[in-house]
């Protein structure tokens, strides 16, 4: 057997995240390209982000609390298609919740930084590099440039604040994006910086050369392998409680004969 579909033009992060979790999950996502429905947490996470992005693409003095609600009503028609109502069944009730939620973040989110005193260097920043033979995009929520000179990449989260014993886990793909503005500019970011504007709390990391560049040889191997299995014909399924838990493949997987494990 052989895919009738070519791989991706480009690798991102977040479609080599879905590799590492189960190569099958890329396979359905990345290669045969089947629509994931839309969920609750990742529309409002398209909305927060939509409106912080063209917040910071305002002139300094312009980005307050007010502008930053002036933007929901637009984030709403450029996000809330009629496929994605359909699959939220978005009713009034569920809307005026989004609604609240997306409020409320904007507060949270204005309590974290004043947004007039970040300089950008990019946002929604589209990174597009072969990375040691590997093609590579990334887009960054922000680039911002500090007072001293350096870089930092900001990357906004919408969910819950992750474990802190598994920093090397929740810090992995924006040091791929280090990688890439490395491999972009010939500058190093200094610092990651997740924002986490549900919650009010950012974790910060120190970029380092020497982990940047283990991103880059590990995107590598990443790619052979996928790679390996595209010519192949098959991706192998990993199931297991946590990779499978949040993913939109489970029946499709259990009707081929992968046993997914049951959600409790």
């Amino acid at each position: 057997m052989s895919f009738d579909q070519p791989l991706p033009a480009a690798l991102s992060p977040s479609r080599l995240q879905d590799f590492r979790a189960c190569p099958r999950r890329f396979q359905y996502s990345a290669v045969e390209r089947i629509a994931q429905p839309a969920t609750y947490a990742t529309t409002k996470g398209r909305l927060v982000h939509w409106v912080l992005e063209h917040l910071h693409r305002l002139e300094a003095t312009e980005r307050t609390p007010t502008a930053a609600r002036e933007f929901v009503e637009p984030a709403e028609a450029a996000i809330l298609s009629e496929s994605v109502r359909d699959d939220l069944a978005l009713d009034d009730a569920l809307l005026a919740k989004l609604r609240r939620e997306t409020d409320a973040i904007i507060d949270v989110y204005f309590s974290m930084e004043d947004p007039r005193l970040v300089t950008n260097e990019g946002v929604e920043l589209r990174v597009n590099v072969d990375l040691d033979g590997v093609p590579m995009l990334g887009i960054l929520d922000r680039l911002d440039r500090l007072a001293d000179g350096t870089l930092v990449i900001v990357d906004y989260k919408t969910g819950s604040l992750p474990n802190r014993n598994f920093d090397t886990q929740t810090f992995a793909n924006a040091e791929l994006y280090a990688a890439l503005c490395l491999a972009s500019t010939g500058e190093l970011p200094t610092t990651i910086q997740l924002l986490y504007v549900a919650k009010g709390q950012t974790i910060e990391r120190t970029v380092t050369e020497v982990v940047v560049r283990a991103r880059a040889r590990a995107a590598r191997d990443a790619w052979d392998t996928i790679e390996r299995y595209h010519d192949a014909g098959s991706f192998p399924a990993t199931p297991s409680t946590n990779t499978c838990r949040f993913c939109a493949y489970t029946e499709r997987c259990r009707a081929s004969g992968v046993p997914v494990p049951v959600r409790s």
